[in-house]
């Protein structure tokens, strides 16, 4: 056994102690929030539900400009008016995240006429809600390449610049089906859960790497028009969330530089119970 090899294996259990010292001290004490006044955000899905929300809350943090990616330009003039009015400047590019090519020559566009990227906010999914036999062979593939490969197409064409630059951050609004699947969703369950995996795996790929981090948001159902008429099984226990709560915490949670977040909080045991 070699010097480095031993050294590693003496070493690791202290690294262990620190780690774990340093996350309780952070849970304790409040986090330091960064300021956004230099922040271009891009959200995708921008025009309705949770992105337009978020969208409204960059933009009450101080962002200095707002980009919106989505498919129906009526939602999104509609979301790009109403950021304005909070003097934010705010442009919206029409934008199908399942089309490689197209998200490659917008990412382009956006570049050469508003600027480089440094907040990415993969917000953009769909859900068709059928059991597996029910489900268009169609419907299920839209599904994996709007929720699941839209996000290899959007950090491939933003991600590279922020590295540059050593300033960034990647955001997913994922799901907690993620972790504990429902019947009923199967192509957004399993979708949800690849995007997870991809997000577990780029955040620890840029573990090394100053200045870019990423955050996972993994809220339970949220009352949006995507999910209208999800019955859920004790809604005093679990009550669905306002998607303006998601976005406040999903703002906080990159002002922060928080990896991951669970709403509401009891999300965590029922993830820990599922196990």
């Amino acid at each position: 056994m070699d010097f480095k090899c031993l050294r590693c294996i003496v070493f690791f259990p202290i690294h262990i102690v620190y780690y774990i010292l340093k996350a309780s001290v952070y849970l304790i004490l409040p986090s330091r929030r960064r300021t956004l006044i230099k922040e271009m955000v891009l959200i995708t899905g921008g025009g309705r539900g949770i992105g337009r929300h978020l969208a409204q809350e960059f933009a009450k943090q101080g962002a200095k400009k707002v980009i919106l990616w989505g498919r129906t330009e009526k939602c999104l003039k509609e979301t790009c008016e109403e950021i304005s009015q909070f003097g934010t400047e705010c442009h919206y590019f029409l934008c199908d995240v399942a089309n490689r090519e197209e998200v490659y020559k917008q990412a382009k566009v956006v570049r050469e006429k508003v600027g480089d990227v440094t907040i990415l906010v993969n917000n953009a999914a769909v859900v068709h809600g059928k059991s597996l036999m029910d489900s268009d062979d169609d419907c299920l593939l839209k599904s994996q390449h709007i929720n699941t490969m839209g996000q290899f197409w959007t950090t491939k064409a933003f991600l590279p610049r922020m590295l540059e630059l050593q300033h960034g951050h990647v955001v997913c609004i994922n799901s907690i089906l993620s972790q504990s699947p429902i019947p009923g969703a199967i192509d957004y369950c399993t979708s949800k859960a690849s995007s997870l995996a991809f997000m577990e795996s780029l955040t620890l790929g840029l573990l090394d790497c100053p200045g870019v981090g990423c955050t996972t948001v993994l809220p339970f159902h949220t009352n949006t028009e995507m999910f209208q008429g999800m019955r859920v099984r004790f809604p005093a226990l679990f009550p669905p969330l306002k998607p303006e709560t998601v976005a406040e915490r999903t703002v906080d949670a990159v002002r922060t530089n928080t990896a991951y977040v669970y709403m509401p909080w009891t999300m965590h045991a029922l993830v820990v119970l599922k196990r």
